[in-house]
């Protein structure tokens, strides 16, 4: 029988469907573009599948409250909701998160999708056009071919831009060409290497494993300790076991994977029977799974309208087009990886979060530009993914699956505008960003220099009141000496300069901060405190080139939990600003340690200096102990309309009196009657911590679970919509029967555990045509 032809059009295709890919092809279809996914594996995800096991990484990891939203997010709170596994570093994924993005594949209309299919050829209509690409569907002997107007390249590798004709580059850039501090001397082929993982299971019993004698033999501690391969998890993963250099990324492929599964077996040999430090902790685990697709980190990046170099993410540009965003540091790996002396550079370092090397390699978050994700040299083609127009330096933050997928969710987006609006791809940087970034917003992302704009947007018109509202007056502090919490946690000591953002309600008064302290010594100690106004909750600089608002010295008495108080007497006239953050920083001592908070303050993150007059993220306490006086009324009803659906400039957050009980409301009114078909909410949740950081059927107690959207008709409050049992952070509702009112209430009678109702954002839209 011969090989079956088909032929198939579409307005947009979208090659490979890893993240990037996945969220292109849902948002274009989503935006009314008739969009097909094309995917060489028979799941979706990429990297992040069960078939390869990395675990999406992104912003969040560094940076609290940055955890990206949108498509990725919709999909990371249903697979926590509904699986039992839980995450660690890598090699945990199962076919849960697979199933995941299958289902939200199918139930999204406009879409279609052909897995097991390999991009063979792409067609020309010109010189600067693609009309079609020519796809061989495994096992299945039948040849398609796909006819798009506009086609998206998310296939890693750059296929569809190389066999187009475009630019591409692979490799390291010379630091001559654009004063990368990260770039080389010399430019070189060299690139990133690929990664397999693998998992193992607790048996119970003693569980013996024999290496094959092709496995690779490590027999050296200092092959793993030294240079930066720390087992430290006899669960499993190791993005450590990376092989590139001397094979070739993309035509080395199948050698790469040999090469990475006789490591991996020589790991597991090492870890299991003979590594002191983890024998015995291996004594019942017995191998369950490994890869046998290689994690790509690098291959070619296709050159489009701008070249996104290291210092974008590293000064934060400001761009016009920005569409996304990113805050993984500059994570470079060494070329050649386990072949190389050592490894990854910070993990060489032991992850010393205060090197130089870590100071200049942390960034973000940082905005990325449209342009870097449109070709410059075929007019209907873009890409997203880790084969954007970026330098091989900058994609040391860019590559990251989070990022790649919210870019994904923004070309999607930008690819189905430009064809409604009947402009050229090219044009739309220039011709249709409010558009592509309103749209955005709207579906759920965030973008750092951008808020809600939309005209449409009813509510933007409105007043809004509450039944209640926090004041917040602080975090007490958790003290027990148990297995899990020591008395004086490492975290806790004052080693470095430590900082806890506090946000300043709009009558801007602040009488006293105290924050909770313990002196480890025999003796009376000092410790010099400022308070420093912040621009953002990403404002990390601890030299602002202007006086502070206010200095002291803090005199801690030897002893433990001491509450230590501040007479600050700030106000308008002293430079105290409304509705801003400010930042409680205190220097260091070692002698004392300031405590963790209690609970976490939505909103108020802390941070330490990791040196050259830089903060960074406090990965282990997200607020510090602290009380302020009077309390700040800082979750105001008003911040619904802020225009920002996460902390950021300030709270953007309404949230009610936990102590008074649920249930609890926001109403908006209106001096007009409105007619109401469309109510849109974005809740709290899932936005502090990176993926890995949520436990199995994980839903965010903040997140109201029951509630009930009511509407204002003759002289009473009549129900229009009911909601019991939610877990997503982004709801949008067409209501069955538009409604004509001057108020509209969100009454909010349950949460997922929290005894605050809470709401980021409220839109309302007239009914659509």
């Amino acid at each position: 029988m011969d090989r079956t032809n088909r032929t198939e059009r579409y307005e947009v295709v979208v090659c490979g469907g890893g993240l990037a890919g996945f969220c292109a092809a849902v948002a274009a279809a989503r935006q009314g573009a008739r969009t097909c996914l094309v995917q060489d594996r028979p799941v979706f995800g990429g990297n992040s599948s069960s078939e390869v096991r990395v675990t999406p990484h992104g912003a969040a990891a560094f940076h609290a409250y940055a955890k990206e939203t949108g498509i990725i997010s919709e999909l990371m709170i249903e697979e926590r909701a509904a699986n039992h596994e839980t995450i660690f570093e890598n090699g945990w994924t199962n076919s849960v998160w697979d199933m995941t993005m299958y289902d939200l594949a199918m139930r999204t209309p406009n879409l279609t999708f052909h897995l097991n299919t390999s991009i063979l050829d792409v067609r020309m209509n010109g010189t600067r056009r693609i009309g079609s690409v020519v796809c061989l569907v495994a096992n299945a002997e039948v040849e398609l071919e796909l006819f798009a107007e506009v086609f998206v390249d998310c296939t890693g590798d750059g296929i569809v831009a190389d066999r187009a004709g475009c630019e591409w580059r692979m490799g390291s850039e010379a630091r001559e060409e654009f004063d990368e501090p990260h770039a080389p001397a010399q430019a070189s082929g060299d690139v990133m290497g690929s990664s397999i993982h693998f998992k193992t299971k607790d048996t119970g019993a003693p569980a013996p494993f024999v290496a094959p004698d092709w496995a690779a033999k490590l027999d050296d501690p200092d092959f793993f300790y030294k240079q930066g391969r720390n087992p430290n998890d006899v669960r499993g993963g190791y993005w450590w076991i990376e092989i590139g250099v001397p094979w070739h990324t993309i035509n080395g492929n199948e050698d790469i994977r040999h090469e990475l599964t006789k490591y991996a077996l020589g790991v597991w040999d090492w870890i299991k029977n003979k590594d002191p430090n983890t024998m015995e902790l291996a004594k019942n685990h017995a191998l369950d799974w490994i890869g046998q697709v290689p994690g790509k980190r690098e291959s070619r990046r296709i050159m489009g309208q701008y070249l996104m170099t290291e210092h974008d993410p590293l000064n934060k540009t400001v761009f016009e087009d920005e569409i996304a965003y990113g805050g993984w540091f500059l994570d470079l790996h060494t070329p050649g990886g386990l072949l190389a002396p050592t490894s990854e550079p910070a993990s060489a370092e032991g992850y010393v979060e205060t090197t130089s090397y870590m100071v200049k390699s942390y960034c973000g978050p940082y905005g990325i530009p449209l342009r870097s994700t449109i070709s410059k040299d075929v007019d209907n083609l873009m890409m997203a993914g880790r084969n954007i127009s970026v330098t091989h330096a900058a994609l040391g933050t860019v590559r990251v699956m989070g990022t790649t997928a919210i870019v994904g969710q923004a070309v999607g987006t930008s690819a189905a505008i430009a064809l409604r609006r009947g402009i050229p791809i090219a044009d739309v940087p220039s011709r249709a960003i409010r558009e592509v970034k309103q749209t955005l917003l709207r579906d759920g992302c965030f973008l750092p220099n951008s808020a809600n704009e939309d005209e449409a947007d009813l509510a933007r018109g409105a007043l809004v009141t509450a039944s209640s509202q926090e004041a917040c007056t602080g975090s007490g502090v958790q003290i027990g000496d148990t297995a899990e919490r020591k008395l004086f946690p490492e975290d806790e000591h004052l080693r470095q300069r430590k900082g806890q953002w506090l946000a300043i309600a709009e009558e801007a008064t602040l009488n006293r901060v105290s924050v909770c302290l313990s002196n480890l010594s025999d003796i009376a100690q000092t410790v010099e405190a400022v308070i420093l106004p912040m621009q953002h909750i990403w404002d990390y600089r601890t030299e602002l080139g202007e006086p502070p608002l206010a200095t002291t010295v803090l005199t801690i008495a030897p002893g433990a939990h001491q509450w230590i108080d501040w007479d600050v007497g700030l106000n308008r006239e002293t430079g105290l600003k409304p509705t801003s953050y400010v930042r409680l920083d205190l220097l260091a001592n070692p002698h004392v340690a300031w405590h963790l908070g209690e609970i976490v303050v939505p909103g108020h993150a802390c941070a330490y200096e990791m040196g050259e007059g830089k903060m960074r993220r406090d990965w282990n306490g997200p607020t510090r102990s602290f009380r302020v006086d009077p309390p700040q009324r800082s979750f105001g009803p008003e911040q619904v309309l802020s225009g920002v659906t996460r902390p950021h400039r300030y709270t953007n957050l309404w949230r009610s009196d936990s102590g008074e009980k649920l249930p609890q409301w926001l109403e908006l009114s209106w001096s007009d009657r409105q007619e109401i078909g469309h109510v849109e909410l974005t809740f709290p949740g899932h936005l502090l911590w990176e993926y890995r950081g949520y436990a199995p059927f994980y839903r965010d107690p903040q997140c109201p679970k029951d509630y009930r959207i009511e509407a204002w008709t003759e002289d009473s409050w009549v129900q229009v919509l009911a909601v019991a049992g939610n877990y997503h952070r982004h709801r949008r509702h067409r209501l069955e029967k538009s409604v004509l009112t001057e108020k509209l209430r969100v009454v909010i009678e349950a949460t997922n555990g929290d005894p605050s109702a809470a709401i980021y954002e409220v839109r309302c839209y007239r009914p659509s045509k």
